[in-house]
């Protein structure tokens, strides 16, 4: 039998920095995916291993189901009804069983994907034979979780293929989980994340696996719907940036200058709850949606102004910035900063010419430009193949 899961990649858009210091931040899920697909080996196969592809990087894995049996001998026990946390004597034991691929020092941060991708596996299906391919339209570490839309995928196949899942083989096409089916994958792709980040915030599997829109504030999430078609041009800078280091920043900052800093904060917090608003709002008239659009506009215009008052912008978002303004396109970056992605709002009425000179002239600066609309499915399966 085999399955494909899909989950979509996130944008924060409106609240970075700011949410960690109470104010309230918008994410949500973005028209481009990571699949995953499993194909479970049958006795006639005569393969009695467990083979991972991942074919956007270029590396592959395979242990013989003894092997994963010697490494995690009581997955099998394991309810996958049940998300549990892995341990760090158990990573540190599939990471000794990762060092024969010598994976690339360039490529080093997957290490700890495909520790999560055993864990998340011998978890919920315990030590079975397949073959694993993972692919993905998301650019690696750029800020649009794509770590995250990898493990919700993953936890969604795997759960579709497990006995603790009751799901309709039948169906063709694309096909959602039911609330608790959904609520459990985001659960185990939770575990993975931890894997992967040490303390993520749960935001991002939260956004790749429900879709559409997340509030959040103060560790509360809220599941908002979009009335109104965004689309974003969304520029990869392809700068690599130490979140840790830019949040450390910030923070610094607001001891330095703490009445302005808690101001800044405050300004955030009231763009991010209106940018929720407006986009849950109806538009009755062309008119109207034209309108909505241009608030949405001006807010990204404050915040980005307001990130660069926190100190985490960066001269390639400022390039970016500088060549959208020039075809009176508004933007701002998302997610940390200091390079990473920036968000350029492409409204209804912009021409398809002035979109490709924009993406033209960012592309001869070195960047990846890609297209996406804003707020869409979260994760959905398909079995056999089936488009």
């Amino acid at each position: 039998m085999e399955v494909t899961a899909r989950a979509p990649g996130k944008i924060i858009l409106a609240g970075e920095h700011a949410v960690v210091h109470g104010s309230a931040a918008v994410a949500a899920s973005i028209g481009l995916y990571t699949s995953v697909s499993i194909r479970l080996q049958s006795p006639n196969d005569n393969d009695d291993t467990l083979s991972l592809h991942l074919m956007d990087v270029g590396l592959e894995f395979s242990w013989p189901i003894g092997r994963v049996k010697e490494i995690l001998p009581d997955s099998v026990s394991n309810i996958a009804s049940s998300p549990t946390t892995c341990s760090e004597e158990t990573i540190k034991l599939i990471l000794g069983a990762l060092e024969k691929f010598k994976i690339p020092e360039a490529k080093i941060g997957i290490a700890s994907g495909v520790v999560a991708f055993l864990w998340l596996y011998t978890s919920i299906l315990g030590n079975k034979a397949a073959k694993v391919i993972v692919s993905s339209e998301l650019p690696l570490g750029s800020g649009l979780g794509s770590s995250a839309a990898f493990c919700v995928s993953l936890s969604g196949a795997l759960l579709a293929l497990s006995d603790s899942v009751k799901v309709d083989i039948d169906q063709e096409g694309w096909v959602s989980f039911g609330e608790k089916e959904q609520q459990l994958a985001n659960r185990w792709a939770f575990e993975g994340e931890k894997i992967i980040h040490g303390k993520p915030s749960g935001i991002d599997n939260s956004v790749s696996t429900f879709g559409n829109l997340i509030k959040f504030k103060s560790g509360n999430l809220e599941c908002i719907k979009s009335n109104m078609i965004l689309k974003m041009l969304i520029t990869n800078t392809k700068v690599g940036r130490n979140t840790k280091a830019l949040v450390a920043g910030v923070s610094e900052r607001k001891k330095r200058h703490p009445d302005a800093m808690t101001s800044v904060f405050t300004a955030v917090d009231f763009i991010s709850n209106e940018f929720a608003s407006i986009i849950q709002s109806t538009s009755f008239s062309d008119e109207d949606a034209v309108k909505k659009e241009q608030r949405i506009q001006e807010l990204m215009q404050m915040n980005q102004g307001l990130l660069q008052c926190m100190g985490v912008s960066h001269a390639s978002i400022e390039t970016v910035l500088r060549i959208t303004l020039k075809y009176e396109l508004t933007s701002k970056l998302t997610g940390a900063g200091g390079g990473g992605c920036v968000l350029t709002l492409l409204p209804a009425l912009v021409s398809a010419t002035v979109i490709d000179k924009v993406i033209t002239e960012l592309e001869q600066c070195g960047f990846q430009c890609l297209i996406a609309e804003i707020g869409g499915t979260g994760l959905q399966f398909r079995f056999d193949g089936r488009s």
